[in-house]
């Protein structure tokens, strides 16, 4: 387990460093701002839409390591999905950090987003990994306002 942690952390610690989709798309269909007033994290969110197909996804901000992290993997795995799919993945990953620590979670179908799972272990830290998701889920909803959650 403890190779497994160690790795977890890695991904984490290199999405963090080096986001994946860091940048404005200027012509965006969508765009949503997301802000944890607890620690500070913002993003912007922008997504381009096509046949209710994410075609591109991508954010802006500041935010601490697991925040910065889950917003470059997040843009990672909703571009190119419908966006009934990029829901569903909403819903799994809020669902799985969420979950109580000794509850048994399937998160198989989100592949590398698991390095996530143990943030629900550190309630603090729920709302660093679900900001980036709560933001894209307003923004597939055409929701602008400030996402707290």
């Amino acid at each position: 387990m403890s190779d497994l942690r160690e790795l977890y952390q890695e991904v984490i610690l290199d999405h963090s460093r080096k986001p994946r989709n860091f940048r404005k798309i200027e012509d965006a269909d969508r765009m949503s701002v997301g802000y944890n007033p607890l620690c500070g994290d913002r993003l912007t969110l922008f997504l381009d839409l096509e046949d209710g197909v994410v075609k591109d996804a991508s954010f802006q901000g500041v935010g601490c390591a697991i925040s910065t992290a889950s917003a470059s993997m997040m843009t990672e795995a909703v571009k190119g999905k419908r966006v009934e799919d990029a829901e569903k993945l909403f819903e799994q990953f809020h669902e799985m950090v969420t979950a109580s620590p000794d509850e048994e979670i399937d998160a198989s179908g989100l592949g590398k987003l698991q390095v996530f799972g143990g943030v629900r272990e550190f309630p603090a830290r729920v709302k660093c990994a679900s900001l980036a998701w709560h933001t894209v889920h307003a923004a597939l909803h055409g929701q602008e306002e400030t996402s707290t959650e």
